[in-house]
């Protein structure tokens, strides 16, 4: 393998939780390189302690990109060469990295990738969910109405979806999403990745809401989804509004109606007691004229 080149940025992928999956070029790089952009100094100081790196490091995240990325692309024109590392897996997935790989290449600059980890493939791959097709569609929107639009326009995606969730967040997307998707989708919940206590919960969506009930979510996790079945039927409003009659004339209530028809058709449940609820009020409105 030839030295270095000078002015040169390298993009080294970090291992997701288990220091082995470090590769050998990557250590290499890392002790190579002029400086390491790293997104927190403190947590690569642990890596490049554990693999004796000595090379010094600069800040580069969410919060400093903007004045970083100029004072980067004048020390690569000079000839430096630096890396980028962020605290887990592959720069710029979920993080600020793809700005200034952008900038390198606006500029001219060589940009090379030295592959490591990757929560959502490295979930993939143990999910037993098709990996034939899938999307990555990282963290979803904090705020519960942008993440339920999301979802919606989601829904129809027959790839398998891939998402990152945080802990305290886990059981209201888990709720969305099976409002939204239906409740027999089928996903996996990975967290842990490459630790000792890696898990990996397999089930329907309504399994892993209950499961999540009891149990406090731990740690940062990787929602493997599978994706909308082609094969499933698309419901005309004609067709549910008869069909929802047809349930609630028996005297059962809207919202049993809709979780009923919801089963049947793989169809948000939301979605149709809002139309049981709408064909109830309709019909008392008849009743006291």
């Amino acid at each position: 393998m030839s030295d270095l080149k000078p002015g040169l940025l390298y993009i080294v992928g970090t291992p997701i939780g288990n220091l082995e999956d470090m590769t050998f070029r990557g250590v290499r790089i890392l002790q190579s390189v002029d400086f390491i952009a790293a997104e927190d100094t403190r947590h690569t100081g642990k890596l490049l302690k554990h693999f004796q790196v000595n090379t010094p490091q600069i800040s580069y995240h969410e919060h400093n990109r903007h004045s970083r990325i100029p004072e980067l692309l004048k020390q690569l024109h000079e000839g430096k060469s630096i890396a980028l590392v962020s605290d887990a897996g592959m720069p710029g997935i979920s993080d600020p990295g793809y700005e200034l790989v952008k900038a390198c290449a606006e500029a001219g600059i060589t940009v090379v990738p030295i592959p490591g980890a990757v929560a959502a493939i490295t979930a993939l791959s143990a999910s037993g969910i098709s990996t034939e097709k899938f999307v990555f569609e990282g963290f979803l929107n904090p705020k519960s109405k942008q993440r339920r639009s999301h979802l919606e326009f989601l829904k129809l995606e027959e790839r398998t979806l891939i998402f990152y969730e945080s802990p305290h967040r886990l059981r209201s997307t888990l709720e969305d999403i099976k409002e939204i998707f239906g409740e027999d989708r089928q996903i996996v919940l990975a967290r842990e990745l490459t630790k000792m206590y890696e898990e990996f919960w397999r089930g329907n969506i309504t399994e892993a809401c209950r499961y999540y009930e009891s149990k406090v979510p731990v740690g940062e996790y990787t929602l493997v989804v599978a994706g909308n079945s082609p094969t499933q039927r698309e419901f005309t409003q004609a067709e549910l509004v008869a069909e929802l009659e047809t349930i609630m004339n028996q005297g059962i209530s809207p919202s049993q109606a809709s979780r009923q028809l919801a089963a049947s058709t793989s169809l948000p449940r939301r979605q149709l007691y809002q139309l049981a609820l709408t064909l109830k009020n309709s019909d008392c409105e008849i009743e006291d004229t």
